[in-house]
């Protein structure tokens, strides 16, 4: 079985973006299913999703203007990050 795993900044990431939910009832948690969709459809078919950096493959959540960063490790999948589209695309470079 294949294991998805979140990097710790990119869970705190997720869990920051269900700020969501002060914008509308239910919009944070519709957030949620969106990246664990995203999450689900990467594990299917990771050679899917183009390379970003060097090993790392981008996964777009619907929806909403935010993409998983991932690197798959043997078997398991790493999310670097759970990104906004429009931020400093390197800056989850350290991790």
């Amino acid at each position: 079985m294949i294991v998805v795993k979140f990097h710790p900044d990119a869970e705190a990431e997720m869990l920051a973006a269900a700020h969501y939910e002060t914008q509308q009832p239910n919009l944070g948690r519709r957030f949620l299913v969106a990246v664990q969709d995203a999450a689900n459809r990467l594990a299917a078919t990771p050679g899917l999703y183009p390379v970003v950096d060097l090993d790392v493959r981008r996964c777009l959540v619907k929806t909403f203007p935010y993409g998983l960063l991932f690197r798959v490790r043997d078997e398991a999948f790493m999310i670097m990050a759970v990104m906004h589209l429009s931020r400093d695309p390197d800056y989850w470079k350290y991790r």
